[in-house]
């Protein structure tokens, strides 16, 4: 949406209000996301802008709504139509109220695109849409059905990106694993991974949203054997339980997620594992919620997002049977938080003293030292490591930083 907003002469602005027409791009995934997106259209709204355009899942999600229930916005975008930007934008200025909502299950559009993150990372998308159709998820409502781009285009990207200064891709997709079934027949993520990382100038390739079930012998020995690969698994679980699994509609069972995390652990020693949890869940009892206490010990998942299960509209979960309690969710969700504290606590202890790589990310003038992330660190979700150096250090550079001390999940040291 910025490059066609750029392209038809509009200039883009970093401050609402000094802005005459806010697009916001919601989110539509839970309620709370819908309630935070409500309110950040009421404060733009504040602000008297000429024009307010909504844009993304919450558009998508309830279409027929927003126009009627905030008389504030001009105009909808839908998941569909992010290309029509320019003309809703167009015909919203002009007191139209445009509402455009294309087809979610059209191939994924190659609009060139302006980075929305710093210069030297950058998320790259490889397909849009789900095919999984969890009992307590939206996203194939709201994204459609899952369509690969092709690797051609996504490879040609990256290039682009690189030569433009990026170091470090973060491939993205709601199931990466899942790439090139649609368009080759079979998962070919592996094979797109040792195409990217050819690239030059790209140092750091990590990814995002693999689907446990379909974490493969190939797949980890491919991250294992590519240097640039960072030794980052981020799949999302959401519990470990066979029974909760099964209703949720999640493929696979516990017996596999052990076997996922033990192949990942003897092929890649280094291997920091990320995941999510819902607690909470239609049905899960105390002893669902202790086994999953058990199992995030067992398994030691270095980096864990713990969300409380949201009952949402049109989804199967909403009306099972055994809903648990709000209450108990809160306690549940914090009981473990606290594990994870522990999990990332002993972890940050083990590198002590070790020498790492970091990426810079700038300087904290109120730290006095630098700051960026290693390979155990996303971009946005993680932990930071902070540094002092003798030299300059520039944002997007890779710095040798030996390490000294752990504070509430961040790490301290300097420069070698």
């Amino acid at each position: 949406m910025l490059w066609l907003l750029s392209q038809a002469g509009h200039e883009l602005v970093d401050d609402p209000v000094v802005a005459d027409a806010v697009i916001v791009n919601t989110c539509g995934f839970l309620e709370s996301a819908r309630a935070e997106a409500v309110e950040q259209i009421l404060e733009i709204a504040a602000m008297k802008p000429k024009t307010i355009v909504v844009a993304g899942c919450m558009s998508e999600r309830h279409k027929n709504e927003i126009m009627l229930e905030i008389p504030e916005v001009d105009g909808v975008i839908g998941c569909g139509s992010f290309d029509d930007v320019v003309e809703v934008l167009n015909e919203a200025a002009e007191g139209k109220r445009p509402e455009r909502f294309g087809d979610i299950n059209a191939p994924v559009s190659e609009t060139p695109r302006i980075l929305g993150t710093p210069q030297y990372t950058a998320y790259l998308k490889i397909a849009e849409g789900c095919d999984n159709h969890c009992a307590y998820c939206v996203i194939p409502s709201i994204r459609g059905s899952f369509r690969s781009r092709s690797m051609d285009n996504i490879i040609n990207e990256a290039k682009a990106l690189a030569e433009d200064g990026a170091r470090e891709l973060t491939l993205v997709a709601q199931d990466t694993t899942r790439y090139g079934l649609d368009l080759y027949g079979k998962r070919v993520l592996p094979e797109l991974i040792d195409k990217l990382c050819e690239i030059e100038n790209i140092h750091w390739l990590r990814l995002h949203y693999l689907y446990p079930d379909d974490v493969t012998e190939e797949l980890v020995k491919t991250i294992a054997r590519q240097p640039k690969c960072t030794p980052y698994f981020d799949i999302p679980i959401q519990h470990c339980g066979d029974k909760l699994l099964k209703s949720m509609g999640r493929r696979g069972n516990k017996a596999g997620l052990l076997r996922m995390v033990n192949l990942i652990r003897e092929n890649v020693p280094n291997a920091v594992l990320r995941t999510s949890f819902i607690v909470g869940l239609p049905g899960e009892t105390d002893g669902d919620f202790e086994e999953l206490c058990e199992f995030l010990r067992q398994t030691k998942w270095e980096r864990a997002g713990v969300f409380e299960y949201s009952a949402e509209d049109d989804t199967p979960a909403a009306i099972m049977q055994g809903q648990v309690d709000e209450e108990t969710k809160s306690r549940r969700r914090e009981i473990i938080e606290d594990i994870r504290r522990e999990i990332m606590d002993d972890f940050n202890e083990t590198l002590m003293e070790e020498t790492l790589e970091i990426l810079c990310e700038g300087y904290d003038r109120a730290a006095g030292c630098y700051f960026g992330r290693s390979v155990y660190d996303a971009p946005e979700v993680d932990g930071k490591v902070f540094f002092e150096s003798g030299k300059k250090v520039q944002p997007g550079e890779f710095v040798q930083v030996k390490i000294s001390e752990s504070i509430d999940g961040d790490l301290f040291g300097g420069t070698v």
